[in-house]
């Protein structure tokens, strides 16, 4: 088995403009894509963000001096909205996983496999 997060990017203001009749049925889809995860035995984790203006974006320049900046950094079209984490058996499994996630109808679910990290002595 190998871990893969599916990371849900989707325009925030999407959300804000549906009607709460919308937002009952894409959050009932939810609901029932989570279930489906955990009666599959893949599901590690998983949650949804808060909205990306409640970000802080920390870099370290080259020369080790921190800067950090409220809210996202880049200005995108979309914004990372939640996440699964799950454990399938290949990369096929989890497109097919990412391609049930409600977020697909919405925006994008990119999937990335996990790098083990070695256990610390």
């Amino acid at each position: 088995m190998m871990e893969f997060i599916l990371l849900i990017n989707s325009d925030e203001k999407t959300w804000t403009t549906m009607t709460e009749a919308e937002s009952g049925r894409v959050h009932a889809a939810y609901m029932a894509y989570t279930q489906a995860l955990h009666d599959a035995g893949v599901f590690v984790a998983g949650s949804q963000l808060a909205p990306s203006t409640t970000a802080t974006t920390v870099r370290v320049a080259t020369d080790g001096k921190t800067s950090v900046l409220d809210g996202p950094y880049a200005e995108t079209k979309e914004q990372l909205g939640g996440y699964y984490l799950i454990d399938v058996p290949d990369l096929d499994a989890a497109i097919s996983w990412a391609a049930r996630c409600p977020g697909a109808a919405y925006g994008s679910i990119e999937v990335r496999p996990l790098v083990a990290v070695p256990a610390v002595a």
